[in-house]
């Protein structure tokens, strides 16, 4: 993924401040849902849709195996991006933890979990941007 920014993005594209009139937070959203237009056969992809208590930035739900064991099928996912605010987090890593803790406590989870897709088919990923700069990280699942 850092390849990728590093080689396509533009600083115009990302901005520079983490929030505000430009909302980087938009550009790396359609821009990681143009990387899952391949997906579309075995995931049905939304973004930025209400569940529970917010709403998520990109959910992808498998079109098949609903209620299957985990090597059985394919994963749900959910993905919560954050653009790294060196006032509110002291590093990239903080702003990957704080979204996934959003998706947490928003309970993102919960729309696929009323379609019967158990917790261990579910996997949460926070993406940190900064400029041209990605960490991505999950949650882990005991």
């Amino acid at each position: 993924m850092n390849r990728v920014a590093l080689e396509t993005f533009s600083s115009f594209d990302a901005g520079k401040k983490p929030s505000g009139y430009t909302e980087p937070e938009r550009f790396y959203r359609g821009f990681v849902l143009g990387l899952m237009v391949e997906l579309l056969d075995r995931y049905s992809i939304t973004s930025n849709r209400e569940s529970s208590f917010g709403r998520y930035d990109v959910m992808l739900k498998p079109k098949s195996n609903i209620g299957m064991c985990k090597s059985e099928g394919l994963h749900a996912i959910i993905i919560e991006f954050k653009v790294h605010d060196a006032q509110e987090e002291k590093s990239m890593k903080e702003t990957v933890d704080a979204a996934l803790l959003q998706i947490e406590e928003k309970q993102y989870d919960s729309a696929l979990k009323a379609e019967g897709i158990l917790d261990e088919q579910i996997k949460k990923y926070g993406f940190a941007f900064e400029g041209k700069t990605v960490l991505i990280g999950w949650e882990a699942v005991l």
